[in-house]
């Protein structure tokens, strides 16, 4: 059976269809609501400005190191603390392997698997006394050490006056309160032939890139 609408009732189903297809005008964003999605927008750009700009730092030292370790000078990572102000931890430095090296010299060297980084202080046939207060002495000369900022006598259980014997090397972190070096028998005097070389160039971070002293 069929329904008749009557031309009243189409008349008012449109009506009824024509207001569910209406579209509401949105409303305008305010002021701040705009200030704000133009700041996030900005901060984003920035953010991914730096993540470039670091990315491609850290490519080019990459970049640098391998090179540079192809010409037979290992680059190290410092870790710790034991030779600032003169080294930073996390900083690259380069060695320039094997060849001379003399007191005052900042030299790598294997010890327990693990390469360290310290100053040599004295070679064979040196005779070495440290005061309580820390200041260092060689052949009876107080040394003049620009590179420690604070002087200690740190973890020393050697028996002083000490004579550093043959084919050896003593050396000391420039931070004298917490290195463990040769004042301390685990670690004593370094053999000559477990040195890997001296550090001479510091390449990371750009700021602070240069020459060792």
């Amino acid at each position: 059976m069929k329904t008749v609408t009557t031309t009243q009732e189409r008349r008012q189903n449109m009506v009824a269809n024509n207001g569910k297809n209406v579209k509401k005008t949105p409303e305008l964003p305010d002021t701040q609501t705009l200030e704000r999605v133009v700041k996030k927008r900005h901060e984003r750009r920035e953010y991914l400005r730096i993540l470039r700009s670091t990315v491609a730092s850290l490519l080019v030292v990459a970049a640098v190191a391998v090179i540079i370790s192809m010409l037979f000078l290992p680059v190290l990572r410092v870790t710790g603390t034991s030779m600032t102000p003169t080294l930073q931890d996390d900083e690259l430095v380069v060695c320039r392997k094997r060849g001379s090296f003399k007191k005052g010299d900042i030299v790598a060297f294997y010890y327990n698997n693990k390469i360290l980084l310290k100053r040599v202080i004295a070679t064979a046939g040196d005779v070495v006394d440290i005061k309580d207060d820390g200041t260092v002495i060689v052949n009876g000369k107080t040394l003049n050490e620009p590179y420690v900022d604070q002087k200690a006598l740190g973890e020393c259980d050697i028996d002083l006056p000490y004579q550093v014997p043959d084919e050896r090397i003593f050396v000391m972190g420039d931070h004298r309160s917490t290195s463990v070096d040769s004042r301390t028998n685990r670690i004593g005097c370094i053999a000559e032939e477990a040195v890997l070389g001296k550090v001479s160039l510091r390449i990371y971070p750009f700021k602070r890139i240069g020459t060792v002293e």
